[in-house]
């Protein structure tokens, strides 16, 4: 069986207001318009075309988290839980009210991720950067006091402790005046191989003043997604999203730590408990060509981008449930009843577990979610 799914847009703040209306073909709303959901999370489940929700479907049982992401400014620094963790996260909040603002665990589930731009430019923080590099980019600043500070903290031991105290002295308040003084140093850093990262952590420090999350993000990578490109990010990765569009998939899970760029709660003690300070780039994947399966090394999720051109009939497997989302042009999806479905740009089909094969015909460009195979 084949059903049109559709969502209205979060409006969280950093959304965009064009972005996703100019993906639709639509005019904006005038308000930040930031993720449109298609899933059974009980957090904001798709609505289904004649009525109802995707979880009266699927009973809340899908493995995987689809969205589209829309961002204009910089989403917070976060990481996220391995499934351990968020287990036992959520056992010792059992007791608090599930939308208490102060709560870090929604749900038992881990929340690795994987993010495909759509845009022609795509820009993010992924993971951090090992400490050598971020002392040479630091080498390229004025002797502030509090670049000094800073590169004192990074120097002597190794790479994962030394970047785990460093983000717990930012973030504790006991930096003092340093993130000022450091941000105050950007403007007159040296050219060299790190400009990008360090105009986008100027960009971020406009929008976020006196957050020490701006140096946080001086200490990761910056990475520039071109369309289709993608990175993994594993649980306890520290990341954000600072400005494009994209296509999201992930473990189906809304557990967050936030390590600054946000009003929202943040709990650095949890913070620092889960995150993964190892250092290292993230790969980025290349976009492929008329059909390009993402590398995800986990078991909740997969995904396909597939292009389909003019008299072209693509036909593929699927091992559901399973979701195709249009992004481009025009295209109809065929399940076993050979009956097709349109899909419009911004919208999604869903085909319960029993379909074994979709059969897509037009011409534009699918994203086919699945439950992971590895």
């Amino acid at each position: 069986m084949l059903l049109t799914i559709t969502n209205a847009p979060r409006d969280y703040a950093w959304g965009s207001t064009t972005l996703l209306a100019e993906l639709e073909g639509r005019a904006p709303s005038g308000l930040p318009e930031a993720e449109v959901w298609f899933g059974d999370h009980a957090g904001d489940p798709a609505d289904v075309a004649g009525g109802g929700t995707l979880d009266a479907i699927t009973g809340g049982t899908l493995p995987y988290l689809l969205k589209l992401l829309a961002a204009a400014d910089p989403l917070s620094i976060q990481v996220h839980p391995t499934r351990e963790q968020a287990q036992q996260g959520f056992a010792r909040e059992r007791g608090m009210d599930a939308d208490d603002p102060t709560r870090n665990y929604r749900d038992e589930n881990h929340k690795p991720e994987l993010i495909v731009a759509l845009s022609d430019r795509f820009e993010a923080l992924a993971g951090l950067r090992p400490v050598a590099e971020t002392l040479e980019l630091l080498s390229a600043l004025p002797d502030a006091p509090g670049v000094v500070a800073l590169r004192d903290r990074l120097t002597g031991g190794a790479d994962a402790e030394v970047l785990r105290r460093t983000i717990a002295w930012l973030l504790s308040g006991g930096s003092g005046d340093a993130v000022d003084e450091i941000v105050a140093a950007l403007p007159t850093a040296r050219p060299g191989r790190f400009d990008g990262a360090v105009a986008a952590v100027r960009a971020i420090a406009e929008r976020c003043p006196g957050d020490p999350g701006a140096v946080v993000a001086l200490l990761m990578n910056f990475v520039v997604l071109r369309r289709g490109e993608a990175i993994f990010l594993r649980a306890g990765m520290l990341h954000a999203y600072l400005a494009g569009l994209g296509v999201e998939i992930m473990a189906a899970s809304d557990n967050v730590l936030r390590g600054g760029l946000t009003r929202k709660h943040l709990d650095v003690a949890e913070l620092l408990a889960i995150v993964d300070t190892a250092p290292g780039a993230v790969p980025v994947q290349p976009a492929g060509g008329a059909v390009r399966g993402y590398d995800i090394p986990v078991s909740d999720f997969a995904l396909r981008r597939i292009e389909v051109a003019g008299e072209r009939t693509v036909s593929v497997s699927v091992s559901g449930p399973a979701m195709a989302l249009a992004t481009a042009g025009e295209v109809t999806v065929s399940g076993a009843d050979g009956e097709p479905v349109d899909v419009r740009v911004g919208t999604a089909v869903f085909a319960t577990a029993d379909e074994i094969s979709l059969v897509l015909r037009g011409s534009g460009e699918i994203f086919l979610a699945e439950p992971g195979r590895a």
